[in-house]
């Protein structure tokens, strides 16, 4: 019987563990009741698990045979602090609160694998099952390896999979290199010299100030970082002044925004820019303006082995006409990239979307929901990823 044969049988039980979760959803650091699910289920099948690592997560161990070598395994538990607009039986119970990113199929994915692998134990080494809170901007995953989760449980590679409404189902996508991009966040806190609006000549005018920096700094990646490099720079808010005080010139301004990179090298050169050009564009107008540049998330970047043997694995189950080995990067980030910077490893999409993927609600969104009838391919892509990088006959 085929792996995916196997879990499909279990199919209903895997949609019900996630269904549950999607109703009672917990966000970063708060996934206790989500643990205990996870807990539950995995000591049920006689998996020793570990508790509290990075707050709220949970690792799952799974070992056969004699061999020394071990494979990590990733899912992401935490919601958003979302309202959830759907009306089916699942939706949030939790006002302001939502699993609007799949992170509940996610978890109940490898849940479905880490039964199957209990139960079959058809591999060689340690199957360590890396149930991670606090994803959703919170580094969860850098917490988990400051508490000493490769340490305890060492791995030579680690795996993790993101649904993508993108991607019709039943494809998976990945390449050898970048697939999320670097998150960083910027606040631009500009001085002048307040006054009365009828009177500007008497004032420094920070939004004025403001307004030349917002232009300024898009020639950024226009004009300094290279056009076969990929660099975005956003600036999504602006407070300055009283929206009641029609006529008052405000003293100051502060912008704030996102810089997405995939190369620390173009990272660097955007955050140097960013602080030579505000300060210089507003000593123009005799203000000053202060950045604040705060690296938050590194760059997904697949390791190119570990990518092509994912990519393998992924061929053995669907076939290489629903494989995309060329994916393309998103400028969106994600934290599994902290376990990618100490371990070689890999980070897929699998497809939930619509037959063509397109017109699928996408991530973040108040009507979002997990396309349950992809739950046992993702729980065999990870049961599959163990048992190849493991095999009983090496």
């Amino acid at each position: 019987m085929k792996v995916i044969d196997s879990i499909v049988t279990q199919a209903a039980g895997i949609a019900a563990v996630r269904r549950d979760i999607h109703a009672h959803p917990e966000l970063c650091f708060e996934e206790v009741r989500t643990a205990d699910v996870v807990a539950q289920k995995l000591t049920e099948w006689g998996i020793p698990i570990h508790r509290g690592m990075g707050t709220t997560g949970v690792v799952g161990i799974i070992k056969n045979g004699t061999s020394s070598r071990a494979i990590g395994l990733r899912a992401d538990m935490d919601a958003l602090p979302m309202q959830e607009f759907n009306t089916f039986e699942h939706a949030s119970k939790t006002q302001g609160k939502m699993h609007a990113c799949g992170h509940d199929g996610h978890t109940a994915m490898l849940v479905g694998a880490a039964r199957y692998l209990a139960e079959t134990r058809n591999f060689n080494g340690t199957a360590v099952l890396i149930f991670q809170p606090g994803e959703e901007g919170y580094a969860g995953a850098q917490a988990m390896i400051d508490d000493g989760l490769f340490e305890r449980f060492p791995v030579q590679s680690v795996y993790g999979m993101h649904n993508w409404p993108a991607m019709r189902p039943g494809t998976i996508g990945l390449n050898s290199g970048p697939m999320m991009a670097a998150a960083d966040r910027i606040k631009i806190e500009i001085t002048g010299k307040g006054g009365h609006g009828a009177h500007p000549y008497q004032t420094v005018d920070p939004v004025l100030v403001a307004g030349h920096i917002i232009t300024a700094v898009q020639s950024i990646v226009s004009r300094n970082v290279k056009p076969v490099d990929s660099a975005v720079i956003s600036l999504c808010a602006m407070q300055a002044g009283d929206l009641g005080a029609m006529s008052v010139v405000a003293g100051s301004a502060t912008l704030v925004g996102t810089v997405r990179t995939f190369k620390v090298e173009v990272q660097a050169l955007i955050e140097r820019r960013l602080h030579e050009l505000c300060s210089s564009v507003a000593q123009a107008f005799g203000a000053s303006a202060v950045v604040t540049y705060q690296r938050m998330y590194p760059a997904t970047v697949n390791t190119a082995p570990e990518a092509r043997f994912a990519g393998d694995v992924a061929e053995s189950l669907v076939g290489a006409a629903n494989v995309v080995r060329d994916l393309e990067p998103s400028m969106g980030a994600e934290d599994f990239s902290f376990m990618l910077r100490v371990k070689p490893g890999a980070y897929l999409r699998l497809g939930q979307g619509t037959e063509n993927g397109l017109g699928s609600c996408h991530l973040h969104n108040n009507r979002y929901d997990f396309n349950d009838e992809v739950l046992p391919l993702g729980a065999a892509l990870h049961a599959s990823l163990a048992e190849q990088a493991m095999p009983l006959s090496a």
